[in-house]
């Protein structure tokens, strides 16, 4: 809708554009606001469904077993990053969850898909109620059964209608207890969704590695998109690697009007004009976003506004501050896994979903450990001695999880609220909140962000594919 934003100027969030401003066709010349105009969700830049095939579908492990059963989503071969969820609930949640993108979505709970699919429904500040995204964001699934009827007030399509329409391929009638066990046992692999067609051993070579991909620059919204609390004058920015729509719900809940930026954008540069920044959730390895960490870096060192991170963002501010992030074997991917906070010592139920953590051993001195897993002693989040500066690497926003660390937005909007009293004893005018113009100007939606396909992958592995052929043909 326009483009990215430029320098900042001296009013509060003004910044140049570089070419005109339309809203649709239409030149406008004068704005008017009137809270959020309808987030409408844009179409996909290219046909994607597939009608729901039952097939034969073959679910491959690369070096590892494999696994046959029946397809119940696109007819589409993929190849990506195979992990599983103990979660037994809020399957819509977790599959349009952009952390997911690039990877296999195994369910260990046996039977999913009987509650269905619900709509694209959104709630009165234009956020979507069912979902996390507005699309399907893993690259395929694997179940041991599935509902092919549903039966929920909700609920507008089924599962495998979804994933049709998504083109996402689907696996169901294999055994995901040997497939968790395997995972368990050798980590996190590589694997492959082939509908209609028998097992090639030959094949192997055209696994794709998403990890080797910058997944967060898929995921993130191409320019700034806005919206506005009628319950608050905060204003926070959001670096977005991969936002939640529950996130993003949860801090304007809590009357802070947000606007999110692209996750390579230098926050260090307008964050004067912000009470709060808070780095998202976001897919893949957070080395890979390394123009994110110095930005962040560049903002402790010039600004003292409060900054929270989840997931991802709780990584990028890790390796901001100068810690490291290991790959974890097998990942935490559950609604159920404890937390110990150590400055209360009270233990919190967390959802979570991650393959990373950060490495305690490599923080500085000025930083310390905040919560830890009780499962597997990995770190669960880090804060900061003296100043408003924290991450989780769970979820508190839990969307079909445990809500027990939601206060964590209400600690971080106490932070907010006291930066934004004490710049107005220095700054008496300085006035946070976005001007009318520029909330009418800016999306109201992530911008550009392509949905996952099937085809995606199926593309790179043609060319992974041809690469390996041409490079055989030079030796």
């Amino acid at each position: 809708m326009i483009s990215r934003l430029s320098k900042p100027v001296a009013s509060a969030l003004a910044f140049n554009i570089k070419r005109p401003l339309t809203l649709g066709n239409r030149f406008r010349p004068f704005a008017t606001v009137d809270g959020n105009t309808p987030r409408v969700q844009p179409a996909p830049p290219r046909k994607r469904a597939t009608p729901v095939t039952h097939d034969r579908a073959t679910f491959t492990i690369r070096d590892g077993p494999v696994f046959n059963g029946k397809s119940f989503g696109a007819k589409s071969n993929i190849s990506g990053e195979a992990v599983f969820t103990t979660s037994l609930v809020g399957y819509p949640e977790s599959l349009t969850d952009p952390s997911y993108r690039g990877q296999i979505l195994v369910f260990t709970q046996p039977l999913i898909g009987n509650y269905g699919i619900p709509s694209a429904a959104r709630d009165e500040n234009g956020l979507l109620r069912y979902f996390e995204s507005p699309n399907l964001q893993a690259a395929g699934v694997v179940v041991a059964d599935v509902a092919e009827q549903y039966s929920h007030w909700t609920a507008v399509k089924s599962l495998g209608e979804w994933c049709a329409e998504e083109g996402v391929p689907a696996v169901s009638g294999v055994d995901t207890r040997a497939i968790v066990t395997y995972l368990r046992e050798q980590g996190s692999s590589l694997a492959r969704i082939t509908i209609g067609e028998e097992y090639d051993a030959d094949q192997d070579e055209a696994f794709v590695d998403p990890e080797q991909i910058n997944l967060v620059q898929k995921v993130s919204t191409k320019a700034p998109f806005h919206i506005s609390s009628s319950t608050g004058d905060a204003h926070i920015a959001v670096i977005d690697c991969g936002v939640k729509e529950n996130i993003l719900r949860s801090l304007v809940g809590r009357g802070s009007s947000v606007t999110a930026f692209p996750y390579d954008y230098p926050i260090h540069k307008v964050a004067h004009h912000f009470d709060g920044v808070f780095i998202s959730n976001g897919p893949g390895d957070p080395t890979h976003c390394q123009d994110t960490v110095y930005h962040l870096q560049k903002l402790m060192e010039s600004s003292q506004v409060p900054i929270m991170g989840i997931c991802l963002g709780h990584q990028l501010l890790a390796l901001a501050a100068g810690a490291r992030t290991i790959k974890l074997k097998y990942g935490n991917r559950a609604h159920n896994i404890p937390a110990l906070d150590l400055t209360t010592g009270r233990c919190h139920i967390t959802s979570q979903n991650h393959g990373y953590a950060v490495d305690t051993a490599t923080l500085p001195s000025d930083w310390k450990e905040y919560f830890v897993n009780l499962n597997d002693s990995s770190n669960e989040g880090i804060i900061h001695k003296s100043r408003p500066i924290f991450g989780t690497q769970f979820h508190p926003e839990a969307r079909g999880g445990p809500l027990d660390s939601s206060y964590l937005f209400d600690t971080y909007l106490e932070s907010v609220g006291r930066y934004k009293r004490s710049q107005a004893i220095f700054q008496p005018k300085r006035d946070s909140r976005p001007s009318p113009l520029l909330v009418d100007l800016l999306a109201k939606e992530r911008v550009g962000v392509v949905p996952t396909t099937g085809m995606e992958n199926l593309l790179r592995m043609g060319e992974a594919g041809e690469q390996a052929a041409a490079a055989a043909r030079a030796a």
